[in-house]
């Protein structure tokens, strides 16, 4: 076999098919079902919006040109939506950033435009009033998330991928040289010369079973589920404090209000962040400021019904860029993990570079800041070898 992935999320999904469809026979292994960790509950988010100039971005736009693409070639009930994304401000301290922010993007070749205070109600005519304006990202876009995972795993089994699920890896083999020889899960050994880190959160933990080390930390969410409701919101609507959420450091509880409807009726709203590590119990206040956030967008939300609340866990990595491609110091072993909340979005991309990689070839976008070396550098300390 040439490859194992661990993990059956979105990330190594989309790993699997594109291996897969570079000629590579390909098995997937993971302890729970598919998309059972972070993909299975996440809102599906495509988004350019959240995303200053940089390899991200570049990551993320060269991703959604893949969603739009596989958009053709999976089922329908992936729900892919370019339904957009809309910024609002509160005020005009808010818009001004907002503008330079989307300037800088423009610059980048990201698609934006400026919406004046009146044209807020044309575009999301249920927007409370007296927002200052906003930007509006028309490439942002939206797929159901655990459906999208699950469909490119049909896909790829299609094209020969073996998948193991309810099977924890509970050891990576490696030769004396410490090369990648297989893994080992609680029922079988495969053999392999090269595997696939797409573990997610618990990406560290795959790491260490090879002797190395990438520090991925959980940062928990809140989602708020509405009863099914007609058409209500357009796009993906957010607040200008979102943007410095995604880029912020800091452990505590954060929130911002996110919301946007789905074809099935119910609205989503988000979006809270905390390192608190794998504690999955439901926080009052974060739930409280997620609704007043959501009512203070859309009034009309006021008196309805939250019909469930659920939490995830991002990948969280230091400097809040994904790992992408070989481990430095064990042969064989790759990573595709630390997208934090972008994961769905950055899905394709990583999985076409990870492929791209493992073939020899050159890969479409430059996944150099992305290399995995640079936090174990930064750590300054080089992991001891595994068994």
């Amino acid at each position: 076999m040439d490859l194992v992935v661990i993990g059956a999320g979105v990330v190594g999904a989309a790993c699997a098919y594109y291996a897969a469809e570079a000629g590579l026979s390909v098995a997937v292994v993971d302890r729970g079902p598919v998309a059972g960790g972070t993909s299975g509950s996440g809102e599906g988010n495509l988004l350019v919006s959240d995303k200053a100039p940089g390899p991200e971005l570049e990551l993320a736009r060269a991703s959604l040109q893949l969603w739009s693409q596989l958009a053709q070639v999976l089922p329908s009930d992936i729900e892919f939506e370019a339904k957009g994304g809309l910024v609002v401000a509160e005020d005009g301290e808010q818009r001004a950033q907002l503008r330079e922010f989307a300037a800088a993007q423009a610059r980048s070749g990201v698609a934006v435009e400026e919406v004046g205070p009146g044209g807020l109600h044309d575009r999301e005519p249920h927007l409370a009033s007296g927002l200052a304006g906003g930007f509006h990202y028309p490439e942002d876009a939206q797929v159901q998330p655990a459906r999208a995972a699950a469909r490119l795993l049909e896909a790829a089994r299609r094209a020969g991928v073996r998948l193991f699920l309810g099977e924890e890896v509970t050891a990576v083999m490696t030769t004396p040289e410490g090369r990648v020889s297989g893994v080992r899960t609680v029922r079988r050994r495969l053999l392999t010369g090269a595997v696939v880190n797409a573990a997610g959160t618990w990406a560290d933990r795959v790491a260490e079973l090879a002797g190395s080390h990438l520090p991925v930390q959980p940062r928990r969410g809140f989602v708020l589920v509405t009863e099914p409701l007609p058409p209500l919101i357009r796009h993906k609507v957010y607040a200008a404090g979102y943007v410095a959420d995604v880029a912020s450091e800091d452990a505590e509880l954060q929130t911002s209000p996110v919301v946007e409807g789905t074809p099935a009726g119910p609205v989503l709203i988000g979006a809270s962040r905390e390192r608190v590590g794998f504690d999955r119990r439901i926080s009052a206040e974060a739930v409280r400021r997620l609704a007043a956030g959501a009512t203070g967008l859309f009034p009309v939300l006021a008196q309805v019904r939250i019909l469930r609340v659920y939490c995830g866990f991002r990948p969280y990595l230091p400097d809040h860029l994904p790992a992408i491609g070989p481990d430095p110091y064990v042969p064989g072993l790759y990573h595709a993990c630390g997208h934090e909340g972008a994961g769905i979005g950055l899905a394709p991309a990583t999985g076409l570079a990870i492929a791209q990689q493992l073939t020899g070839g050159t890969t479409e976008v430059d996944v150099g800041p992305f290399d995995p070396g640079r936090l174990t550098e930064a750590a300054g300390t080089r992991p001891g070898r595994g068994s």
